[in-house]
């Protein structure tokens, strides 16, 4: 079935072994330990795990593999290529295609004669697997839900967050063209390419989780990858709650803030969290809504039905054919939206979001790089003059002060937690300055004996916010004002 040449194929349906030819008298070296000169330091993949941060696990010690493993596996691997058909092999859902290949292989190590124990076949068994129908040495990391980042250093080095936390994992590529090859099949996943003529790209896996490659000669020292990764259960605001990012009080005015459509700015840095609270606020946009996303790299997970996903492209290689994040932008305003979700607002495109929520969208939401909610603004007005908009200074401010409801503020503290800090309303205008008000802050008040910092959500004293007659519109106006004022009892 998936020989090249007729009966030259083998596996499950008892086809004929392929023509290897015998090893000769000296037997390769056992594989019996793992590499000091590493390659694919694989593991069986772990368990999902879903629980609050917590520090990191010690690295796990795993003998080094030897040259004479990779020996082996290059001849398993390339009697293997000889033997089977990609094209047929392609056709088979995942598992039987595990399957086809494991059973080649051990037909493979048979004819070869290798001495091999039980569980350095399957060692080897899963290396194979990987590379021919995964992403190699990145599987087992893939696999763990505990994981929030993967940071690939060239093929020697690889890093990953583990609640909260940076450590070094002890899994390696062969070289940087290994490297490089998977990080040219996850972006043509998504019609896109990596190499020296163009080394930078974003891309995503089929989960939704973000990469980043850049690739030499930007890269000196071999290609970096970085995957921001979703975990498989989608995080709710009540979750959040558990994790001490929110208060319940506060989880409570996020939910009423996302149903009374207020146009809502997600600020934060790197790291934040700010991808994951928007999506915790589409969660209560209604099902008869109809959402459209823009987004440099589709990863909102949002559950509505009615929902139109946009993505950007970059140039081809004769630099053209780019669609940019305002080209989405003013398209999908011809769309009939009743919410427009920007996935990150980082150019020009904030003006014509503003433009948006300014004439009709409501509820429309975005997140920007910031670190604090003025900083936020002072952002949004930068763009606007980044984009060659000549407007006088105070206009920029009276289109923002007048487009946008609320800011939340998102923030990775030293400790690797993350907190909501700020839930922040913009008020108007002042003479020529933008008035705000928090409704809620968390203040740090110190750090427990493990280094784990404490602090609480406090509120501001504000009874009556200045959404509070769209809250009644929405008949919320009852449950606002209860949380703010237990919000108010636990901070007296």
């Amino acid at each position: 079935m998936f020989g090249k040449r007729g009966n030259e194929g083998f596996g499950k349906a008892g086809i004929s072994p392929p023509p290897v030819a015998p090893p000769p008298v000296s037997q390769p070296e056992p594989a019996a330990v793992r590499p000091s000169v590493p390659e694919v330091l694989v593991e069986s993949p772990a368990k999902t795990v879903n629980r609050p941060p917590a520090a990191p696990p010690p690295a796990r010690k795993r003998p080094t593999r030897t040259e004479g493993y990779y020996d082996t596996k290059s001849q398993v691997f390339s009697a293997l290529i000889d033997t089977i058909d990609l094209s047929q092999l392609a056709k088979l859902d995942g598992e039987s295609a595990r399957e086809e290949i494991r059973d080649i292989v051990n037909d493979i190590i048979t004819i070869k004669n290798f001495a091999m124990s039980i569980s350095e076949q399957e060692e080897l068994l899963e290396d194979i697997c990987n590379d021919v129908l995964g992403y190699g040495p990145l599987e087992p990391l893939l696999a763990r839900d505990d994981i929030a980042d993967i940071m690939v250093n060239g093929s020697g080095q690889t890093f990953i967050e583990v609640g909260g936390k940076t450590v070094e994992s002890d899994i390696r590529f062969r070289d940087n063209q290994q490297l490089l090859s998977i990080c040219q099949r996850i972006v043509s996943q998504v019609g896109r390419r990596v190499d020296e003529s163009s080394p930078i790209c974003d891309a995503r896996l089929p989960d939704g989780s973000r990469v980043n490659v850049i690739a030499p000669p930007l890269a000196i020292d071999g290609p970096a990858l970085t995957i921001r990764k979703f975990k498989k259960d989608k995080l709710k605001l009540d979750q959040l709650v558990k994790f001490g990012s929110i208060s319940p009080e506060g989880a409570t005015v996020l939910q009423i803030i996302g149903r009374v459509r207020c146009n809502v700015v997600i600020s934060g840095g790197t790291g934040s969290g700010k991808t994951t609270l928007l999506n915790c606020l589409t969660g209560y946009i209604d099902t008869d809504e109809r959402v459209i996303t823009c987004e440099d790299t589709a990863e909102l997970q949002l559950q509505q039905p009615h929902v139109v996903r946009l993505e950007t492209r970059p140039p081809n290689i004769e630099g053209e054919g780019e669609v940019t994040m305002r080209d989405l932008v003013k398209n999908c305003l011809r769309m009939r939206p009743e919410r427009i979700i920007v996935g990150e607002v980082r150019g020009p495109e904030v003006f014509d979001l503003l433009q948006a929520m300014n004439t009709g969208h409501d509820g429309s939401m975005g997140t920007i790089h910031a670190n604090t909610p003025r900083e936020c603004l002072s952002r949004m007005e930068s763009m606007i003059a980044m984009g060659g908009f000549t407007l006088p200074a105070k206009t920029v401010r009276e289109i923002i002060a007048g487009s946008i409801d609320v800011i939340v503020q998102a923030a990775r503290l030293r400790d690797g937690s993350r907190r909501i800090t700020h839930i922040t309303e913009v008020i108007g205008m002042e003479g020529d300055v933008i008035i705000t008000q928090d409704l809620m802050r968390y203040e740090i008040e110190g750090e427990d004996a493990n280094g784990r910092l404490i602090g609480r959500h406090m509120s501001t004293g504000i009874v009556k916010p200045h959404f509070w007659d769209r809250a009644r519109y929405f008949n919320e106006d009852r449950r606002l004002a209860a949380a703010l004022d237990e919000m108010e009892k636990k901070s007296a």
